[in-house]
């Protein structure tokens, strides 16, 4: 789904869920998502009739306050479903969470085929960036990606590139198409305790200045206002970037990458601004 079809005609339920089960399965395909992990969220902020494919109504109490979601809703993959089995049965890896007003609580739709217990472990990063990014932009609609991209995290193992800088000073340089892509490059987090109060918060203000950010040893979470395949793309740019970051590696650092004028010449000719060149 273009950005063009987003915007000027509001997808109905059936396309939001082919297009995680295409992102899921995409993600499965880089290698990013083994076994149960990794989750997608996706923001709605228009009114969907999910009665017919989420019949099954429970009330829960939302991990954290999301006022800005009031009325409307947010579709989460389940804990422990796996992304490569979304695009065959979408009802029984996701479910739809209708936030109230006052964004303490929210009823839970669900599928009778639902094949998981509860929502994501990471529920509450998602929520927090759903809250803040809606409150501060309006966004009517938001895409969520986390993922465990192989690469890119064994980078975030090695203490040299455990920083914002450092990461991107290394795999920006490795594709012209990287600058464009990821002009606000990657933020890079301190390693902490996966579904705690801590990576959340890190996660939402790591998430103000890039649309993606990499929890280190554990993967990444990126974000889309476009469609959720827009923020998986971002997830391949950066881990083809580290990818041939690794191989420079084993090869003794022989190789050189683009120079930083290279890569500004390439931001200047596509109109790209970004804090890296």
């Amino acid at each position: 789904m273009s950005a063009e079809e987003l915007h000027e005609e509001r997808p109905t339920l059936d396309q939001l869920l082919i297009s995680m089960g295409v992102a899921g399965a995409r993600i499965c395909e880089i290698d990013a998502s083994e076994a149960g992990a990794g989750n997608i969220s996706l923001y709605l902020g228009w009114d969907l009739d999910l009665g017919e494919r989420f019949p099954v109504a429970e009330e829960i109490v939302l991990p954290v306050p999301a006022p800005a979601l009031a009325g409307h809703t947010v579709l989460s993959t389940g804990s422990g479903r796996r992304l490569r089995q979304i695009k065959d049965d979408p009802e029984a890896a996701i479910g739809a969470v209708r936030v109230h007003p006052g964004g303490e609580k929210a009823t839970l739709l669900t599928s009778p085929r639902r094949q998981f217990e509860r929502l994501t472990s990471e529920f509450n990063s998602h929520l927090a960036v759903h809250q803040d990014q809606v409150d501060r932009r309006g966004l009517s609609f938001q895409a969520l990606v986390h993922a465990q991209p192989p690469h890119l995290t064994y980078l975030s193992h090695i203490a040299d590139y455990r920083s914002t800088a450092a990461m991107n000073e290394r795999i920006l340089r490795w594709e012209p198409e990287a600058i464009v892509s990821l002009p606000a490059g990657i933020g890079v987090l301190e390693f902490m305790i996966p579904g705690s109060d801590e990576l959340q918060a890190a996660n939402v203000a790591g998430l103000r200045r890039h649309e993606i950010v990499l929890w280190s040893k554990h993967g990444t979470m990126s974000r889309s206002d476009l469609s959720v395949t827009r923020a998986v793309d971002r997830v391949e740019y950066a881990e083809t970037g580290a990818k041939y970051e690794y191989l420079d590696l084993a090869a003794g650092g022989r190789a050189e990458g683009l120079s930083r004028a290279q890569i500004a010449a390439v931001a200047a000719e596509f109109g790209i601004e970004s804090p890296w060149i």
